[in-house]
């Protein structure tokens, strides 16, 4: 019988394991400097920069691991890369992601809620009103200060809606009324909400969509 592979033996596991993480820890900072080098603009790419450093040392950490398992202090070192692709390359990734989404980079969204609650679909009865509220989400009002512009589009016939104020800064809800008309045949309607922003030559939109199941 084949002897089992030996496990990583304390006194070799944590000089290698932090010598590990050391290099994971090189890898984020060496692909963090090339991206920021080599992309332009404040958007461009910068997704794809904050999520391939833990793309890299995590499945390649495990796949070095499990090649290297029956060796202690190669199996511990990469353990190491295998760690350091969650802390710092996945937390500072996230990180990015996060200002990236409030600087707008990510696109921009309208949310459409019900008592505080957010709502894709709704089932409803012809002849019903609803009180909801929307939001522009993904662009935060420091990065894009100023108002967004409301409007709505269906194609449903007898559905209307109307909100309780034209225009709203990013994060702001404005009250929106749908009226679902006693005539409105049962079928299902798509509202399509939407938030503009213009700035010069330049234009922000956020968009967002209300599903409702009409029925009689």
């Amino acid at each position: 019988m084949t002897a089992p592979a030996a496990a990583p033996r304390p006194r070799f596991f944590l000089p290698a394991f932090l010598l590990g993480w050391g290099l994971g820890a090189l890898v984020l900072l060496l692909v963090r400097g090339v991206g920021f080098a080599v992309l332009d603009g404040p958007c461009q790419g910068r997704t794809v920069l904050a999520l391939l450093p833990p793309l890299l040392l995590g499945p390649g950490g495990l796949a070095l691991t499990a090649v290297n398992w029956g060796r202690p202090r190669r199996a511990a070192l990469t353990l190491g890369l295998v760690v350091a692709s969650l802390f710092p390359a996945l937390a500072v990734g996230a990180r990015d992601i996060g200002v990236l989404r409030a600087s707008g980079c990510a696109g921009g969204y309208v949310v459409v809620s019900r008592e505080s609650e957010s709502v894709a679909e709704l089932t409803v009865d012809a002849g019903t009103t609803l009180d909801l509220t929307a939001r522009v989400g993904g662009y935060s009002a420091q990065t894009h200060p100023g108002p967004f512009v409301f409007s709505s589009q269906t194609t449903a016939p007898g559905v209307n809606a109307t909100f309780g104020q034209a225009q709203a800064a990013a994060g702001e809800t404005v009250p929106l009324r749908v009226t679902v008309s006693p005539s409105t045949p049962a079928n299902t309607y798509t509202l399509n909400v939407r938030g503009v922003q213009r700035k010069g030559e330049q234009s922000f939109e956020a968009t967002g969509t209300l599903t409702l199941n009409v029925r009689r």
